[in-house]
Formats: structure tokens, C-alpha cells, sequence
């Protein structure tokens, strides 16, 4: 509940940027065709977001004669989830992680890598299908898309308040007040879409928390999902993926972590959080709560 009220909270903050840009650009119009124009760019993405995912990382579906494991993993946990199954995936790569895509519960698709099967155990993997499941169930790639376009949004408007200060358009008064006003909206331009990334990632991190605790009441097993985390991040460093910078958000554990990320902008939050925030939730979930000394021994 927490995590949902913080997104609201930063979406709604998103949405303040891009009005109060849009008015002293151009008025309320200004703002209203800068929203039209990121929502036209990330309307794509959001609908064809699966194939153009899953076709990157070169993802193989697989049936149940292919796959029994992660299939019977999956058909037990859609039943605890309340949702339809998605169409399952694997990734013909050693690094283990794991991402789900899908622009909505009936359009999904849970994908894992060849290396994520062969590192954890059933448990563990149980446990990170649950999280990916909870992202499909909180619908995050539509909020996502969402706040991509908004971001989208500030970020054009910035882009021509800059050229129109380049080109005379803005900024050039005789008179002193209008002068100044120029030049507080180019500052406001450089300013906004940085603070607009960092509240995308900022909700990033957000939807990963809300995820982690997803998977660990659809699991039941939240310390199986800690310890599968930190087995990833361990894999992610040792192996880093190759990978686009757009699409890192989707994993459950960044695949970029080999490299070095200021925790300010990075999508997902550390892994020491995570696994705190999941040994705290441990005494929640009674008998199927494997014990502590199976994971952390």
C-alpha cells in the first residue's frame, strides 16, 4: 500500500513538472500537445512492449513437454496470484536474471534465463517467478508507459525552450521582467527533465519494492527471495549481460550491475534493502515459510 501511495505520489509530482513547463512555455495547450506527442512516442512501446523485449533477448517460448519445471512453478502460482498464466520464456543466456513484460494480465509474459534455472533452487526460483508475476499483477508496464510519457513530455519541452532561446525566441526583452522570466524559464528547462529522470527511477525503484513484496505473499517463501537476490546479484557482477540501458528496469536484479551505478540513478534499489525489507516480512507467512537457516546459514 505504501509503495502504491509513494508512485501516486511522484506520478503526481511528474505531472506538476509538466504542467507548470507547459504553461510558462505556451499555456495550457503548450502542455496538452508536449503529452500528445511523448504519449504517440511511447504508445508503441507499451502496446508491442513484449514482442520488442523478448525478441531483443533473442527469448525462445517454451511448452510444458519443454519446460515441465518452470511450467508447473507457473501454473502454481498464477492460482495463488488470482491471474491468467502467462506465456513462458527462456533466454538462451548463462546470466542469471529474470524480467516479466506484457501490457496487461492477459497479454503477459514471464521470461528466465538458462543460467537463473541451473543456479537456483526450487524454492528460489519459485520465489523470483512470484516477483515477476507480481509486476504482471500490479500492472508496472503500464505504469511505466505512463510515466515514460510524462517524462517524454518535459523532456520535448525542455528540448525547444532550449532551441528557442538558441534561435532569439525566448529570454531577449527590452524590458527587464519579461527578460528575467526568459531566462528563470531556460534554467527551468535544463533543470525539469533532470528532475524528471530522477523521479522515473525513483519510481522504478519504487514498483521493485512493491514487487519483492508481491512475490513474497504470492511465494510464501519471502526469505527464498532474498537469498535468491543475492545469488543474482552475485551472478550479475560475475557475468554482466548484454544489455540495453532502456530495458534494465525490467530485470529482477539489474543486468548492468557489473558496472559501477550511483544508487541515485540506479533503476532498482540495493539489494541489501531488498533482502532487509524481505527478512522483516519472514514471520508472516507461517508454515510455508521454509526456515531462516535453509537460505542464511
Amino acid at each position: 500500500m505504501l509503495n502504491s501511495v509513494k508512485t501516486a505520489v511522484l506520478l503526481a509530482a511528474l505531472t506538476g513538472i509538466l504542467v507548470a513547463i507547459g504553461n510558462a512555455m505556451g499555456g495550457p495547450e503548450g502542455a496538452f500537445m508536449a503529452l500528445i506527442f511523448a504519449g504517440v512516442m511511447n504508445f508503441g512501446a507499451y502496446w508491442f512492449s513484449d514482442k520488442i523485449v523478448l525478441r531483443m533477448y533473442g527469448a525462445q517460448e517454451v511448452s510444458p513437454a519443454e519446460a515441465p519445471r518452470l511450467h508447473a512453478i507457473v501454473d502454481n502460482l498464477v492460482m495463488r496470484a488470482g491471474i491468467p498464466k502467462p506465456k513462458v520464456y527462456v533466454i538462451p543466456t548463462a546470466t542469471p536474471n529474470a524480467f516479466a513484460t506484457g501490457r496487461n494480465p492477459q497479454n503477459a509474459a514471464v521470461a528466465v534465463t538458462e543460467g537463473i534455472m541451473g543456479m537456483l533452487n526450487e524454492d528460489e526460483l519459485s520465489a523470483v517467478v512470484a516477483h515477476e508475476l507480481g509486476h504482471v499483477r500490479n500492472r508496472d508496464i503500464l505504469i511505466s508507459t505512463i510515466v515514460a510519457t510524462i517524462a517524454g513530455a518535459i523532456s520535448y519541452l525542455g528540448t525547444m525552450i532550449r532551441w528557442g532561446a538558441m534561435f532569439g525566441g525566448m529570454g531577449r526583452s527590452d524590458d527587464d521582467e519579461e527578460g528575467g522570466s526568459g531566462v528563470a524559464l531556460l534554467v527551468t528547462a535544463l533543470i525539469a527533465p533532470f528532475i524528471a529522470l530522477l523521479i522515473q527511477l525513483w519510481i522504478s525503484r519504487t514498483r521493485e519494492y512493491a514487487a519483492d513484496a508481491a512475490g513474497a505473499e504470492i511465494s510464501g517463501q519471502p526469505l527464498a527471495l532474498a537469498s535468491a537476490l543475492m545469488k543474482l546479484e552475485r551472478g550479475a557482477q560475475m557475468m554482466p549481460m548484454e544489455s540495453s540501458p532502456s530495458t534494465a528496469h525490467l530485470f529482477i536484479v539489474n543486468p548492468l550491475s557489473g558496472q559501477s551505478l550511483m544508487k541515485l540513478f540506479s533503476t532498482h534499489p540495493s539489494t541489501a534493502d531488498r533482502v532487509a525489507r524481505l527478512q522483516a516480512m519472514a514471520g508472516q507467512y507461517g508454515p510455508r515459510m521454509a526456515p531462516p537457516d535453509r537460505y542464511f546459514a
